[in-house]
């Protein structure tokens, strides 16, 4: 199987791609990226890609026979102007599943394009005065996400997950890949890990199940788990993993992990 990654030098994509390259079924991983990845493995393509707005011929026979992407491509809302959060945070992924759909295929059959939008715990489609920018947009992406499947179900399959607290802490396979988190946000993690592994569960996002998860989830893995607690479909089958939802699924409230 052949999947799509953005974000990989960003710390929820570091955790999917060490998934990626455990998993035997992936044959192939194409990582569009600004810049260079450190991980290094058979499977990998890197493909340097400036502008993620845009999706030319010859771009999209490099992804040929794509079959999934996970999208982790994002920013914080702290970091750039209100414009350009929304480009990167909803522009770049509504241009890439639009341009995803029609992927090349030496087989001439495809099955729908499964794309994973990795959005945030706070994504609301029902935005108040106090809703921050993050929360608001992210729900905006989610909803034309929604739609566009709703109007192509033969050719997209659509879906997002917001994960809450994500704790690099204990996985020890990523953290020379991990992107320079600076002192304040390393000290901040390391004292955040344990209290919310035993007191805020709900809102625990650990990055190796989490890197499972998303994987699982562009595969399309996990279909016959999708549903109950922590999981919404939207009308056109859409479907929304909240932390819980994610969380039951990789089982971890019952190993309490």
């Amino acid at each position: 199987m052949h999947l799509i990654l953005t974000g990989a030098t960003g710390l929820v994509g570091t955790a999917v791609l060490d998934a990626m390259i455990r998993t035997k079924d992936i044959t192939k991983i194409s990582v569009l990226s600004r810049r260079p990845v450190k991980f290094t493995d058979d499977r990998i393509n890197v493909i340097i890609h400036k502008d993620f707005a845009s999706y030319d011929h010859g771009l999209l026979e490099k992804l040929e026979d794509a079959q999934g992407c996970v999208w982790a491509l994002g920013i914080s809302q702290t970091q750039v102007s209100k414009e350009d959060y929304v480009k990167i945070t909803k522009t770049y992924a509504l241009a890439a599943a639009e341009a995803f759909q029609s992927l090349p295929s030496k087989s001439g059959t495809k099955e729908p394009f499964n794309f994973v939008y990795v959005s945030g715990d706070g994504a609301t489609f029902t935005p108040g005065r106090l809703t921050p920018i993050f929360g608001r947009v992210k729900g905006e992406t989610e909803l034309a996400l929604a739609e566009m499947q709703k109007s192509n179900p033969s050719s997209l399959r659509a879906s997002t997950v917001r994960p809450s607290f994500v704790d690099w802490n204990g996985h020890e396979e990523i953290k020379p890949f991990l992107p320079e988190l600076g002192m304040l946000k390393s000290v901040a993690g390391s004292i955040m890990s344990p209290m919310m592994k035993y007191v805020g569960k709900s809102r625990w996002s650990p990055t190796a199940p989490l890197g499972k998860f998303l994987t699982g989830m562009a595969m399309g893995m996990w279909d016959d788990a999708l549903d109950g607690e922590g999981v919404q479909k939207l009308p056109g089958g859409f479907t929304v993993v909240d932390n819980p939802g994610f969380r039951r699924v990789m089982g971890l409230d019952v190993a309490n992990n």
